[in-house]
């Protein structure tokens, strides 16, 4: 295959997550009229940030009046899970160039590591072309998010009140769709069931650090019944190596 096919398998993965994305990128164009600030500004930000949640929550503080430290520091913590996601991915793309990698930090979503990362399990994806098939699905996520927020933008001029639609619960359904997959094994279901209660419980700490610390309750939780699974199918195996000798 060459580069244009692999490219075009990221998309393919990605369209599912992309139709769920649109609603989101319609909503926060138009919350650029609602909260009074220039459509250029929404614009800028999507083409320049592409950091969905992160840009929601700017937008917010920055109508607000809020000070830079508080917007720098707010969309730093919601940022911080694309450490994990890094993390994960970095043993597949330690061997390309500088430039390539930081080209794949910027473009670095939650719907494209859940389109990619899965790729690389079933073999349709490796070292060699595994980024390729990654820049099929950020571009195509990069210029749905950029053309929708424009829409979004000419539509809440257009249509007052767009912003009360409800259309956040678009993403809501994009992320099911993201974890769904994963829960097939027990430790998936702990990492899964400790982080949301632990963000409902942590639900008031300022600057969102709740999600914060969920996330990395529900990360110790899961890998730690990943370990025990693993030591245990370990010693079943080797008291089933002992039994036959």
């Amino acid at each position: 295959m060459n580069t244009l096919q692999h490219m075009r398998r990221g998309s393919i993965a990605s369209i599912p997550m992309i139709i769920g994305g649109i609603p989101f990128g319609l909503l926060f164009g138009s919350l650029a009229s609602s909260y009074g600030l220039s459509p250029w500004f929404a614009i800028a930000m999507s083409a320049i940030v592409f950091a969905g949640s992160a840009q929601f929550v700017a937008l917010g503080l920055i109508a607000l009046h809020a000070p830079i430290w508080v917007i720098v520091s707010t969309t730093f913590i919601v940022n911080l899970r694309h450490l994990l996601y890094a993390a994960d991915l970095v043993k597949f793309v330690k061997h390309l160039p500088m430039p390539i990698r930081v080209v794949m930090g910027f473009g670095l979503i939650d719907e494209t590591y859940a389109a990619v990362r899965p790729m690389y399990e079933i073999g349709a994806a490796d070292e060699r072309n595994g980024h390729k098939v990654y820049f099929g699905s950020f571009i195509s996520f990069y210029v749905m998010w950029n053309v929708t927020t424009i829409l979004g933008v000419l539509s809440g001029e257009l249509i007052p009140g767009m912003s009360e639609w409800g259309l956040e619960f678009a993403m809501v359904a994009t992320f099911i769709g993201i974890i769904t997959p994963y829960l097939k094994r027990r430790p998936f279901w702990f990492c899964m069931l400790s982080a949301g209660v632990a963000s409902v419980i942590l639900s008031g700490l300022p600057n969102n650090l709740g999600l914060l610390v969920s996330a990395m309750i529900g990360v110790a939780v899961g890998y730690f019944a990943d370990y025990s699974a693993s030591n245990k199918e370990t010693s079943e195996e080797n008291k089933a190596q002992g039994a036959e000798k």
